[in-house]
C-alpha cells in the first residue's frame, strides 16, 4: 500500500459545482483512486461549490480569479506558480471553464487530463462545453453519446484519449436529463479510473528514473 509520500500529488481545477471532484473524492474513499492523492483544488470562481467541497474534505483550496490579473498570461502564471509550490504532479480539469494556453499545456505535458461529456471526436472542441454539448447531440439525433477522458494539449479536446464510456440517448431526453445521465453513467466512472491509471504510470516512470539513477 502506497504511503501519502509515495502517492502522486493531484490538483483539481474546477469552475462550478464540483460533481466530478466529488467523484474523485469518493474514488479515494472506495479504493479506486489509490495511486494518487488530491492535495489541491483551484477555482477561478469565488462562488464555485467545488471550493466548499474541498473545504469540507480538508483539502487545500485556492481561488485564482481571472479579473485579478491584467492578462491571461499572468493569470495562468499564478496558477502555475501555485501548482509548483504545492509539488503537483497531475492536474485534473473537472469542469474548468477556461481553455489553457499552449504555454501552460507544454509546461505540464502529459500531466493534465480532462473529462469531456461526449465521445470525442464528436461534439468537441472550441464552443462545446456544458449543456451545449448535449444540445448538439440531441439536435444531431445521435442514439449513443458518452464521455471521454483525454490528455490536454494545445488543441481544445485534442489530446490523446485515455478512456471512453458510451451512454444511450433516450427518445424523451432533454439536454439536462442527458447531461445528468452522462455524468452518472460515464463521467463519474471513467474520470477516477483514468486518474488512477495516469497516477500509476507516473509512479512507474518515477521508479524507472530512480532505478536508472542508481
Amino acid at each position: 500500500m502506497l504511503s501519502a509520500i509515495d502517492k502522486v500529488r493531484i490538483a483539481v481545477l474546477a469552475s462550478g459545482g464540483g460533481t466530478n471532484l466529488q467523484a474523485l473524492f469518493d474514488a479515494e474513499d472506495n479504493g479506486i483512486l489509490k495511486s494518487g492523492s488530491i492535495e489541491l483544488v483551484i477555482s477561478d470562481k469565488p462562488d464555485a461549490y467545488a471550493l466548499k467541497r474541498a473545504e469540507k474534505r480538508g483539502v487545500k483550496s485556492v481561488l485564482i480569479e481571472r479579473k485579478a490579473f491584467p492578462s491571461a498570461a499572468e493569470f495562468e502564471a499564478e496558477i502555475i506558480n501555485t501548482l509548483k509550490a504545492n509539488d503537483i504532479e497531475l492536474i485534473i480539469l473537472a469542469g474548468f471553464m477556461r481553455i489553457l494556453s499552449p504555454e501552460f499545456t507544454r509546461t505540464f505535458e502529459n500531466r493534465i487530463i480532462n473529462v469531456h461529456p461526449s465521445l470525442i471526436p464528436s461534439f468537441c472542441g472550441k464552443g462545446y462545453y456544458g449543456l451545449k454539448v448535449h444540445e448538439a447531440a440531441l439536435d444531431y439525433g445521435v442514439k449513443i453519446t458518452g464521455a471521454t477522458v483525454h490528455f490536454v494539449n494545445e488543441i481544445p479536446d485534442g489530446g490523446k484519449i485515455i478512456k471512453q464510456k458510451a451512454v444511450a440517448v433516450l427518445e424523451d431526453d432533454t439536454p439536462e436529463s442527458l447531461q445528468k445521465r452522462v455524468m452518472q453513467q460515464a463521467e463519474w466512472i471513467i474520470l477516477p479510473e483514468a486518474a488512477e491509471e495516469v497516477s500509476l504510470n507516473i509512479i512507474n516512470t518515477r521508479n524507472d528514473f530512480l532505478r536508472k539513477g542508481n
